[in-house]
């Protein structure tokens, strides 16, 4: 299974917007990042988005560049910010038969999973940005043993997209 880790892109303060929504900044950038991923050739089988709205939106404007439906994004509570990472794994486990699903997720719940997926005992630092991806390769779901395949920081995917 490919998992793909991707951070929304920045967002409104809780002042300027209570949803935190992306920003025009964000909502460039996300498109980029999703031209790039596009060029690339990545499909989904899954793409699963947290309930808050920057998350719903990475999520859409991906899916839309690539052609998934956008009303087929699975909203989950399981890959919000603070979900400790054994739940964001074990929920993962249910899509062992799909090939790639890629996570809209946020800060730490993303590096803690990444982390988890490639090592036990100690912690693994990956430093995203937001906009940026990733993908981890793993033969079965839990594992520590995953292999991360590259990770595309939000200025590469810009380059990119063109």
């Amino acid at each position: 299974m490919e998992i793909y880790l991707m951070q929304h892109g920045p967002n409104l303060s809780k002042d300027e917007d209570p949803e935190e929504s992306l920003s025009p900044e964000g909502e460039s950038q996300v498109s980029k990042a999703a031209q790039a991923i596009n060029k690339m050739g990545l499909t989904f089988d899954v793409i699963i988005a947290s309930p808050k709205k920057r998350s719903q939106q990475t999520a859409a404007i991906v899916a839309e560049a690539i052609g998934f439906p956008v009303d087929g994004i699975v909203e989950t509570e399981k890959v919000k910010a603070m979900t400790p990472v054994e739940e964001t794994i074990h929920y993962l486990e249910q899509f062992k038969d799909k090939q790639s699903v890629l996570i809209a997720g946020h800060l730490p719940s993303l590096a803690e999973v990444a982390s988890f997926l490639l090592t036990s005992g100690s912690k693994a630092t990956i430093q995203f940005e937001r906009g940026g991806i990733g993908r981890i390769d793993v033969t079965a779901l839990p594992t520590h043993e995953g292999t991360l395949r590259w990770y595309l920081a939000p200025a590469q995917l810009d380059l990119m997209a063109g």
